[in-house]
């Protein structure tokens, strides 16, 4: 098995819980934060715009927007223009929670960075871009992944 590859599963899964207890304490769940941020970028997108904008599916943004819809964090209307679209609107509630939400990941951030240099906060920055591309190329190339044998 890949050392590497396991911390990096392990540590993954720690900030993720991490992340998720912070954003508990404002009645989020990881993942629900990054709808809210697209929102907070642009009010009213669609679904369809949400999740090409996150990189993941229709039906998960839909499941996610149900929940949040529920919660109070925002509500859905139908496009004045396009009666077959709706579109994603935050409430006042869903705009209120932004700066607590933000300042919340920037302490688990500073949290997680605490013990690193700034020198070594921009390596692991560097490093981490540097794997998010490998990835996207794999993922874009499958046939280019078994080419590159192992590390």
């Amino acid at each position: 098995m890949s050392e590497v590859l396991d911390l990096y599963g392990r540590v993954s899964k720690l900030v993720r819980d991490l992340t998720d207890a912070s954003l508990r304490n404002h009645g989020l769940r990881l993942g629900q934060d990054h709808l809210l941020a697209q929102l907070w970028r642009e009010d009213g997108r669609t679904p369809g715009e949400l999740a090409a904008a996150m990189g993941v599916s229709t039906p998960a943004v839909t499941k996610g927007a149900t929940v949040l819809e529920k919660a109070g964090f925002l509500e859905r209307r139908r496009d004045p223009r396009d009666h077959r679209l709706v579109r994603l609107w935050l409430t006042d509630v869903g705009t209120s929670v932004r700066a607590p939400v933000e300042a919340a990941r920037a302490e688990v951030e500073r949290t997680l960075l605490a013990g690193l240099s700034p020198d070594e906060v921009a390596g692991f920055r560097r490093a981490l871009e540097k794997v998010q591309g490998a990835a996207l190329d794999a993922l874009a190339s499958p046939g280019k992944q078994a080419d590159r044998g192992t590390p």
